[in-house]
């Protein structure tokens, strides 16, 4: 069967739910996740749990959504819009990078990625609510650039690919291999003021 993305619902008890969802996801992975264990955490009972979320794939899609887009909004919210693009990038990318290497992101990114034959639906919703919504708000951010005579680029999905992938160089490989598990602000720095510069050589504008 496949998971339906499940209206938002606000209210104490989803927001419970959620998080004893999200705690239990992280720690247990998918398949060994169980709506018991949720339902406990969350300290409601699992007919609570089912009102709201008819099966686990909807929860964990959710769970997702949520956090993905609370992290979207929070980047949003202090990135300053009226800087010149390149301080507005140089935000953004500190806020990509930590976020690619935040144990929410990466646990689920290994999760999504162990499911992928049995439910491809999770790394769907995975990327429609994190790669893709950073793109999209990446896109938004480079037309007002382009706007103000700042950048000039003819493909911007493509653009905003680029730049997420630029922030994902050195750190992100070693995080996801379990290589290294923390990194200091000299490191996040490091990668965040090279993915910039490596964009802004490409896509500056003539006078910017």
């Amino acid at each position: 069967m496949n998971a339906q993305t499940p209206t938002s619902k606000k209210g104490r008890k989803v927001d419970q739910v959620l998080r004893g969802a999200r705690d239990i996801f992280l720690a247990q992975g998918f398949t060994n996740a169980n709506m018991d264990a949720i339902a406990k955490l969350a300290q409601v009972s699992k007919a609570t749990v089912y009102s709201y979320f008819p099966d686990k794939q909807s929860l964990f899609i959710e769970v997702v959504k949520n956090e993905c887009a609370q992290k979207t909004d929070f980047a949003l919210e202090a990135i300053n819009h009226n800087a010149h693009i390149e301080r507005v990038l140089t935000q953004a990318a500190h806020h990509i990078i930590r976020f690619m290497l935040s144990d929410f992101s990466l646990r689920v990114f290994r999760i999504c990625v162990a499911e992928a034959d049995r439910f491809p639906e999770l790394g769907q919703h995975f990327y429609q609510n994190g790669p893709q919504l950073g793109q999209q708000t990446l896109c938004a951010l480079f037309q007002s650039a382009i706007e103000r005579g700042e950048l000039v680029i003819d493909d911007k999905t493509l653009a905003a690919d680029q730049f997420i992938e630029l922030c994902k160089a050195d750190l992100w490989s070693r995080s996801i291999l379990g290589i290294s598990t923390t990194f200091d602000d000299t490191e996040i720095e490091r990668v965040a003021s090279g993915a910039v510069h490596t964009f802004m050589s490409r896509y500056a504008a003539p006078s910017s």
